[in-house]
């Protein structure tokens, strides 16, 4: 069925960046009768989930896995058509395996069951405690994502909406705290506390909010997709396009253009200009304050005030691949370093380069074999480090840095790792910061804090300038894939509604592909 646009009074929307943020959100207002043109510095989509290939081997540079499929269902209901016609997902069994410095390991699922069977392992007298923390889960998942995450946080009203769920949740103590309170086995207490590490956050320190991703897990599963995240990004941008979306490759913007606290415009870097009212930036919030803006425009998003914010970590990720199959090895694992909290400290806080280090290593090959060439496997290995806060040397250190962890998973649960290395890459915090315009190179933006997440998280509606927005993980809700796509998702309630009724109509029958607005 081929699509054609309408474009009679129909307004224009532009979107720097072609992450999940940028493509979703181009997706949404091209469904709402805008038209949309998103501009990417890289030479392909993704930003963060873009796809890197090398000596015949795929790899995701970002994220990896899937959660709330549904929020990617909705994108594809919108345009009339199914997502499961463009991508198949494979949900994984386990979720993941938690692998400790002992080598003892723990297998996370979704099933009640197997887990009460896993915790057994560790410590029989708190099998019990597993329901007890889920159920107050399933408590914040239902007042913090379904309930607060929806919000737009576009007044002060939604903050006042929010603090009786912040109450009942007990917000105000982190995530490592609330699971201290069910389980009293150390091991078991970093299993049920190590997720806001896959968003940027300290589990000694970000809010007990967070233990909601266990229910979301648990409710909906964790994926992969066939053909690794990169093929998410790629279906995407087919139904964006084919909907009549533009997208604009080797295009950084430089600049917003504001004319009386207005957004009209935006320039590239090649010096062209492009017009509109409504902009959206998809690229990290606190780059796009600080240097797409000029401040005198930035009441509130201030250099001083973005200065003073904490930023999340950033990340270490070596890609390689291998001649030898290690068909042991799961297709998600978290190796858990000798130190947890000590680590975390020295990460988030001091901000140094510690002599230990937690891992997690990807093997898409576990599901997907063509991933790789023929008898070979594909990986990924991240280490959280410190963002450029830090005073780490990272041009002196990578490779030295690297084969520490080559030498440990080689060690560990990769034997005979360094005589099959036939394919390398490696990625630092100065990628991050250079390749992806990220602030401090923090992988996720500011570090999501109680009083640097929802209200006081930089707003999806621009505090500062009239017709400019934010998307992806440096706005409200936060990282991950569902933040991300659920920050897509609260444009709808801020921008303005189109004055086009007709959006897209099939050019045979003129028939719209999608309702009035």
């Amino acid at each position: 069925m081929e699509y054609v646009t309408k474009l009679e009074n129909q307004p224009e929307a532009l979107i720097i960046g072609s992450g999940f943020g940028g493509i979703a959100t181009g997706i949404r207002l091209q469904a709402r009768g805008y038209k949309t043109t998103i501009f990417e510095k890289l030479d392909q989509p993704g930003g963060r989930a873009s796809v890197f290939k090398q000596d015949g081997f795929t790899f995701d540079a970002g994220p990896t896995i899937v959660t709330a499929p549904f929020l990617l269902e909705e994108l594809w209901e919108l345009c009339g058509r199914k997502f499961s016609d463009s991508v198949t997902l494979k949900e994984m069994n386990p979720f993941y395996r938690i692998r400790f410095d002992t080598g003892e390991f723990f297998d996370y699922t979704g099933d009640p069951g197997k887990m009460r069977d896993q915790i057994r392992k560790f410590s029989p007298n708190e099998v019990h405690k597993y329901d007890e923390f889920m159920e107050r889960a399933e408590l914040c998942y239902r007042l913090g994502y379904e309930d607060l995450g929806n919000l737009p946080y576009n007044s002060l009203s939604d903050l006042l909406k929010s603090i009786p769920s912040m109450i009942r949740m007990g917000a105000w103590q982190s995530i490592y705290k609330l699971v201290s309170k069910y389980f009293k086995n150390e091991q078991l207490r970093q299993v049920f506390s190590f997720h806001p590490l896959l968003i940027g956050g300290d589990p000694s320190a970000v809010t007990c909010v967070y233990s909601l991703i266990a229910a979301l897990e648990r409710r909906y599963g964790v994926h992969s997709a066939m053909g690794g995240t990169g093929a998410i990004i790629s279906a995407m941008v087919d139904l964006y396009e084919d909907i009549g979306g533009t997208i604009i490759y080797d295009a950084e913007v430089t600049k917003i253009d504001v004319q009386n606290r207005c957004a009209k415009g935006l320039y590239l870097r090649s010096g062209e200009y492009f017009q509109s009212n409504v902009i959206v930036s998809n690229g990290d919030t606190a780059w796009t304050y600080t240097h797409l803006l000029d401040e005198g425009y930035r009441k509130k998003w201030n250099d001083k005030k973005i200065k003073s914010s904490s930023f999340s970590m950033s990340l270490f990720v070596w890609y390689f691949g291998t001649s030898k199959v290690f068909d042991d090895v799961q297709h998600h694992t978290i190796l858990l370093g000798k130190s947890y909290l000590p680590l975390l400290h020295d990460i988030f806080r001091e901000k140094k380069l510690s002599a230990d280090f937690s891992l997690y290593l990807h093997r898409p090959t576990a599901t997907d074999k063509g991933m790789a060439p023929p008898n070979h496997d594909t990986f990924y290995v991240l280490s959280p480090v410190p963002n450029l806060l830090g005073n780490v040397d990272w041009d002196k250190e990578k490779e030295s840095y690297r084969k520490k962890i080559e030498k440990y998973l080689d060690k560990t649960i990769l034997p005979g790792l360094t005589k099959s290395i036939v394919s390398s890459k490696v990625f630092t915090p100065n990628d991050f910061e250079q390749r992806y315009l990220a602030f401090n190179g923090a992988a996720f933006g500011m570090e999501p804090l109680l009083l640097q997440s929802a209200w006081f998280r930089p707003h999806n509606k621009s505090e500062d300038i009239k017709g400019l927005y934010m998307v992806g993980a440096s706005t409200h809700p936060g990282a991950g894939i569902p933040g991300v796509l659920t920050s897509a998702k609260l444009l709808d309630k801020v921008i303005p509604e189109s004055y086009s009724s007709s959006k897209f109509a099939n050019k045979k029958t003129g028939e719209r592909a999608y309702g009035s607005v």
